[in-house]
């Protein structure tokens, strides 16, 4: 089902801008309340689905990590509710109630991540069934907001670039949005993990095996029971290793 909602996304990241996340400039702009930036300004114009530049994509998608409702390790119910929404629905003539109970879930998803690419991806979906040409494109700009955002942070081919993600979720769909199959992530340093593909990317200059993406947002608001182990998996209390998928 995960597929299914993978592949509705639509356009690649565009990289018309680029900037690695100022840690000083991100938290000093988003707390500025003279600033264009201010946290909760651009906050608003989101959730309002107005349209936001690249840098304001940027500091609203990395200025997260410092906001209260920020906690990425925390279990996000109404994804596991948003996926069981999706079994049997039809795609070609959905029905109407299923959108509405989507889009409900979406926005409860929306409240612990507000910038997950698959949950924009499903409103994106479900207003499009339902004819709401104005907040399918609306969703779909922050999608794509949020893919140019984290894929304009590093070119992701090495340890010394990576992508800088604030939901390991994201290194997910950013693989998935370019169609790649990928194998399970694996943490190789407190601030770095790698997804490699299941194939080889050809590009102009030689072969891309995998990704390498900035997790140490996630890390550094981590509880202190939750320790990361090397194939994506994390630890409560020293009760057992659970996979992250």
């Amino acid at each position: 089902m995960k597929r299914f909602i993978i592949a509705l996304l639509l356009l690649l990241p565009t990289m018309g801008w680029a900037q690695i996340p100022d840690e000083e400039d991100i938290v000093r702009k988003i707390m500025d309340g003279t600033s264009p930036y201010y946290y909760t300004n651009l906050m608003m114009r989101y959730q309002n689905l107005e349209r936001l530049s690249e840098e304001e994509y940027h500091y609203l998608y990395y200025g997260f990590a410092y906001h209260e409702n920020y906690k990425p390790t925390a279990t996000n119910v109404a994804v596991d509710d948003l996926y069981a929404s999706m079994v049997g629905l039809n795609p070609d003539k959905p029905d109407q109630k299923q959108l509405d109970y989507i889009i409900s879930v979406c926005n409860e998803a929306m409240l612990v991540d507000p910038f997950s690419p698959t949950t924009l991806n499903m409103l994106v979906f479900a207003y499009g069934a339902k004819g709401d040409k104005a907040k399918e494109e609306a969703y779909h700009r922050h999608m794509q907001g949020v893919l140019d955002t984290i894929m304009s942070s590093g070119d992701g081919r090495s340890e010394k670039y990576p992508m800088h993600i604030i939901m390991f979720s994201h290194a997910v769909d950013v693989v998935a949005s370019m169609g790649i199959n990928a194998k399970r992530a694996e943490i190789i340093s407190r601030n770095v993990e790698y997804i490699p593909f299941v194939e080889p990317r050809r590009v102009p200059d030689g072969k891309i095996r995998g990704f390498y993406f900035d997790y140490s947002r996630v890390y550094r608001n981590k509880p202190d029971e939750v320790t990361f182990k090397k194939k994506r998996t994390w630890q409560f209390n020293n009760l057992g290793v659970r996979e992250y998928k």
